[in-house]
């Protein structure tokens, strides 16, 4: 998962090797969701863990009802007005259909439970130290779910 660079909002490319030997959570994320709410959650479970080397990593998606219209510029402005979102967050790019990227078909592509297409905005994947995806989760569990919070416990160690 970690063998492709992204382009941040700020428009600087980034490696995703940068997070090797980290506990990732990747999520596609959107501005105009119900579950947009869950950047509050994100950001507390950012605080929380991202000292004890976890990051999450953010991805706009525009695929879902037309939830993420916006530019770069204004989701950055959106995440950091609204919800404070320090934790890195990614060009808007495709979780699926004809132009999905490359990082997501990869993570579609795993065998179930893990794998499979993504079902809305929000929908998060665990990622070990070792660059492994180890849990997918609905976009309808919270971040503080104890069911997610527990397997970062444990990824953590």
């Amino acid at each position: 998962m970690l063998d492709y660079t992204m382009k941040r909002l700020g428009g600087e490319e980034q490696p995703l090797t940068d997070y090797r030997g980290k506990v990732l959570l990747l999520v596609n994320v959107a501005s105009r969701c119900g579950y947009t709410p869950q950047y509050a959650g994100l950001q507390a479970l950012y605080t929380r863990y991202q000292p004890k080397g976890f990051e999450i990593l953010g991805f706009p998606a525009n695929n879902f009802g037309a939830q993420e219209p916006g530019t770069d510029e204004q989701i950055a402005q959106f995440c950091d007005l609204n919800y404070g979102v320090t934790f890195p967050m990614f060009s808007k790019i495709s979780v699926k259909g004809a132009d999905i990227h490359p990082l997501y078909a990869e993570l579609t592509a795993l065998p179930q439970p893990i794998g499979g297409e993504v079902s809305w905005n929000f929908q998060k994947y665990l990622v070990d130290r070792e660059g492994r995806v180890v849990a997918k989760f609905t976009p309808d569990t919270e971040p503080d779910d104890p069911r997610l919070t527990g397997k970062i416990d444990e990824l953590i160690g």
